[in-house]
């Protein structure tokens, strides 16, 4: 079933990514303890990333797969332009059309290990826009593409990346999943740019990483372009444990979250990092069960 169509609700609605483990013990438990578990808590989809360079193509459109058929959830595969060419790319989706998938994350991707700038892959696509018009073309899939609400971390100029982001809404994007972000104002500001300067009306999915420690939080947002503000610094640096932390990370997410909600905010995208515990403390805080 399209997203475009399970978000067509007047309800509040969540949904969670997974990646794509590396062993097969990591599988295993993804499959017969983590989703179990969290699909009783009925999620509208999942989504499920893809390595870099296409590195977990098979895997990450098996795990769509297997979510979709022996879970029934919809499940949506993210694709990138990293390390593909435009023949490479159009197999992963008749691929995926065959598997009945009909929903595609369209992104860009994050360069290479050990690189610092992205590179078009000969005969591939530079940018995510190409991607998404590429996918369109296909006339198949229900198409999301990302925002984010600080700006990519390549652009130096935020307002351009939110008059990109809107370019990508007019190539064929009909939902948006937004960059992990902890200032709430931050979100809406974006959204309400989109909104009023583009006259952008497609659902703008909030991606929420309740995070687990001090130095993967610091991590992640460094590698985004991020910002942590500092009341939220100071409480992930008075926390003795990791398990402080990760409850900490449930307490901001909430608030957050809570938040967005009281502002009209429909559907919320989880960042699960394959976890159970803080995906579901944070669901049930918002009472969305």
């Amino acid at each position: 079933m399209r997203i475009t169509d399970l978000l067509n609700t007047n309800k509040v609605t969540f949904s969670l990514e997974f990646f794509p483990p590396k062993t097969e013990e990591g599988e295993r438990i993804l499959f017969e303890e983590t989703i179990p578990k969290l699909k009783s808590l009925n999620p509208t989809f999942t989504s499920v990333t893809y390595g870099a360079g296409g590195s977990t193509r098979n895997q990450t459109l098996r795990i769509v797969n297997r979510i979709k058929k022996e879970f029934g959830i919809e499940s949506m595969p993210h694709l990138t332009c990293v390390g593909s060419t435009r023949e490479m790319i159009g197999e992963v989706l008749e691929e995926a059309r065959g598997m009945g998938v009909e929903n595609i994350l369209a992104l860009r991707g994050d360069p290479p290990k050990g690189e610092t700038q992205f590179k078009a892959t000969e005969g591939g696509f530079s940018h995510s826009l190409d991607l998404i018009e590429y996918i369109k073309e296909k006339k198949h899939f229900a198409i999301g593409a990302s925002g984010y609400p600080e700006g990519h971390i390549e652009c130096p100029d935020k307002i351009l990346d939110w008059d990109r982001t809107a370019a990508k809404i007019n190539a064929g994007a009909q939902f948006l999943v937004t960059q992990l972000f902890y200032d709430v104002d931050a979100f809406l500001t974006f959204q309400d740019y989109l909104r009023t300067k583009h006259k952008v009306t497609v659902p703008i999915i909030p991606g929420i990483l309740p995070f687990l420690g001090a130095e993967q939080v610091k991590r992640f947002t460094s590698m985004c372009g991020a910002k942590i503000p500092p009341a939220i610094l100071q409480k992930i640096d008075a926390c003795k444990t990791d398990e402080e932390v990760r409850n900490v990370g449930v307490e901001v997410c909430t608030d957050i979250c809570s938040k967005l909600i009281k502002h009209g905010t429909k559907a919320i995208h989880i960042y699960s990092l394959n976890r159970v515990p803080s995906s579901e403390e944070l669901v049930k805080n918002l009472g969305l069960i």
